[in-house]
């Protein structure tokens, strides 16, 4: 719920982020059709140029820089998209080049140039709507309403047959509406308007968004490309953390417990040699016996975290250990067709237990359920709590961690966390 303070006046934060938001579109649709004019008429007047020129040396440089300047236009209009709509529009990959030549050959072969090509193209046409919508809702809606008082002033002039002269401000169908009540008419039309130019906007610039985002943005062969990249990256520094987190604990925990268990055997040797008394090499033998102890649960706890035992049982029963395990009362729901592969598994696993621990701490929940579903290659684990909500990819909550980890084999996380609950974490994995 959103806060109300009185305190000399009323603040509604909703309202006044709404109307930014309103205010930032209406003029996001009067800049872009400007824009997309001004683009349009440069890169086809340098294409055109460079095509009647094609047969030159001179007119691949101006086919070239035609495509250069598309993409420039690109870049400025993802940048306006993003500070007035908030849509945050990826660059497409680009080739690095070395020499002009090569810069030459790269925009002329590279498909992010002649798809910015194409958005200049297309572009005033979906900005023509954006505008035509702020046009008949907030233009036309201001004049129909202010039109009780702009009709004293916004009339024509009509001459009867015998001379006289009328002034009518509005008539619609042979009906003037200058008149009390017949003015109310415009008005009620205006405030609906009014009222509806929000929506209207909104509608309107979504073929600009869908344009732009399809356009300007990678492609599908470039988002791949990417993201692989990215989840290669983060295998790797995954790969280097585990190791160095695994010599660690061998270094300070079992390799330091085994030096002394090795201690305390010599010291055994030299007592028995030495005829020391039976509750002496007692005390001794069970110090050792602890310490052999100990370094048998750090390898375990160790193994535990590399690869848990419990998942050669299979993922139900390692997800039902965890549950019980957990400091919150978990319900599992498990419906798994076949078995996925022991890298899935061990990922479904690991974020089922984050996820729990994070319930635990921060989410205020008296109970989380967890469902997987399994089937036709995919694998759905859904963990969901009846907290407080507010969880936000990134923010300190080890879900951006999670994230990394899922894409590392092509998957995907998405957090559905509103004010107030419930706290929803999907994860979508490849089943083999």
């Amino acid at each position: 719920m959103h806060r109300l303070r009185l305190l000399g006046s009323v603040e509604f934060p909703y309202r006044r982020d709404r109307l930014g938001t309103i205010g930032r579109a209406a003029l996001y649709s009067l800049i872009a059709l400007p824009l997309a004019l001004t683009g349009l008429a440069l890169v086809v007047a340098v294409l055109l140029i460079g095509a009647v020129l094609s047969w030159t040396a001179l007119g691949l440089w101006l086919i070239a820089a035609a495509v250069r300047l598309a993409l420039a236009l690109g870049d400025l209009q993802r940048a306006l998209a993003k500070s007035l709509l908030g849509l945050e529009i990826d660059p497409p990959v680009r080739a690095e080049t070395s020499g002009v030549f090569d810069w030459r050959r790269s925009v002329l072969g590279g498909r992010p140039g002649w798809r910015a090509v194409g958005c200049a193209l297309a572009a005033p046409l979906t900005a023509l709507l954006a505008l035509g919508s702020v046009y008949i809702g907030f233009v036309h809606g201001v004049l129909l309403t202010l039109y009780p008082v702009l009709k004293r002033w916004n009339y024509f002039t009509i001459r009867e047959p015998d001379g006289s002269v009328r002034h009518v401000g509005m008539e619609v169908g042979g009906v003037e509406l200058d008149s009390w009540p017949r003015w109310l008419l415009p008005f009620a039309v205006g405030l609906l308007l009014l009222y509806a130019a929000p929506w209207l906007v909104r509608h309107a610039l979504t073929p600009h968004r869908l344009l732009l985002t399809a356009l300007l943005g990678p492609d599908r062969a470039d988002q791949r490309i990417r993201t692989l990249e990215e989840t290669r990256a983060q295998a790797v520094d995954d790969a280097a953390a585990t190791l160095r987190r695994i010599e660690r604990d061998l270094h300070d925990g079992t390799q330091a417990r085994l030096v002394g268990l090795g201690m305390h055997l010599t010291m055994i040797r030299e007592l028995v040699a030495g005829g020391a008394g039976q509750d002496r090499i007692l005390k001794v033998v069970e110090t050792a016996q602890g310490n052999a102890k100990q370094a048998v649960a750090d390898l375990r706890h160790l193994v535990k975290g590399i690869h848990p035992p419990v998942l050669d049982q299979g993922l139900d029963t390692a997800l039902a250990t965890l549950a019980a395990d957990s400091a919150l009362p978990v319900r599992v729901s498990c419906g798994i067709e076949g078995r996925p592969s022991p890298a899935v598994e061990s990922i479904a696993y690991f974020c089922t237990a984050e996820l729990l621990a994070n319930a635990a701490k921060h989410s205020g929940a008296s109970e989380v359920t967890v469902t997987v579903h399994g089937a036709a290659k995919i694998l759905l684990l859904t963990v969901q709590d009846n907290g407080r909500g507010g969880a936000v990819v990134g923010a300190g909550s080890g879900l951006a961690g999670l994230r990394a980890r899922v894409r590392t084999v092509d998957g995907s996380l998405t957090c559905d966390s509103p004010p107030g609950g419930p706290t929803v974490v999907s994860v979508l994995l490849p089943f083999g």
